[in-house]
């Protein structure tokens, strides 16, 4: 991790102890450094020792917690869909290091009215509704549910079978059709969570919850898949930018 040398000096530090935690050197539960041991060894005043802390904590690398002090927090970062087809292409394997799948659910349906719009057919006709939750340590990462036209079941049959794919819903039907996702949009927005999801998340219906919807289109310009996921609580998405 390259740290820009025109960063205000608390910027700077917080750079250096991020840098820390996402080579592992730190992990959570350890303290980050004091106020006291940055000012020693950065050279700086209380006041820009002081913001170094409450940086740490806004991006959520560190929280505080009473008579111990400020500590690395686990951030309960999601993984997302359009995460998960770049880490299988990439590793092939789409779940992270102490992640696990349950597959809820694996049918064929007919198609709601928001579901039909988003794959180009007619409401009530038949789509493979797929649903799974993601978990990790800290709990439910995700409940997810792709839905992809009916047609699809008919080369890739395993689509229908209430069990883990090795190479997901994308791999698969890349592998059985040759139709590779090549463009996907992503609308992030909170929703309201329905009744049939609620349990899995442990939340009440109706709780305001963020969400993520992915359509992924296929080089021919065809949807391949439409996807909804409901962030388990305390969940956020995040993305990184190279600007320069």
């Amino acid at each position: 991790m390259e740290i820009p040398k025109a960063l205000a000096p608390y910027r700077r530090i917080a750079a250096q102890i991020k840098a820390r935690i996402e080579r592992g050197e730190l992990q959570p539960g350890d303290q980050i450094p004091s106020v006291r041991e940055i000012m020693r060894t950065e050279g700086v005043s209380t006041a820009t020792a002081t913001r170094v802390a409450a940086v740490l904590r806004a991006e959520g690398y560190a929280e505080s917690v009473p008579g111990i002090g400020t500590i690395v927090t686990r951030r309960r970062k999601l993984t997302s869909g359009p995460d998960r087809l770049q880490m299988l292409r990439a590793t092939g394997d789409g779940l992270r290091p102490g992640e696990r799948t349950e597959i809820l659910g694996a049918d064929l349906v007919p198609a709601p009215s928001h579901v039909a719009d988003a794959l180009g057919i007619d409401e009530g006709d038949n789509v493979v509704r797929r649903r799974r939750a993601y978990y990790d340590e800290q709990g439910v990462v995700a409940l997810s549910t792709s839905w992809l036209p009916g047609q699809l079941a008919d080369a890739a049959p395993e689509l229908l079978l209430s069990r883990p794919l090795p190479k997901m819903t994308f791999g698969l039907v890349e592998e059985r059709t040759g139709r590779r996702a090549a463009k996907r949009r992503d609308i992030v927005a909170i929703k309201p969570v329905p009744d049939d999801v609620a349990a899995a998340l442990g939340v009440d219906p109706g709780t305001p919850t963020l969400t993520m919807t992915n359509c992924y289109w296929d080089h021919q310009g065809e949807v391949t898949e439409y996807a909804e996921d409901y962030l388990g609580h305390g969940r956020e998405l995040s993305a990184d930018f190279d600007l320069s």
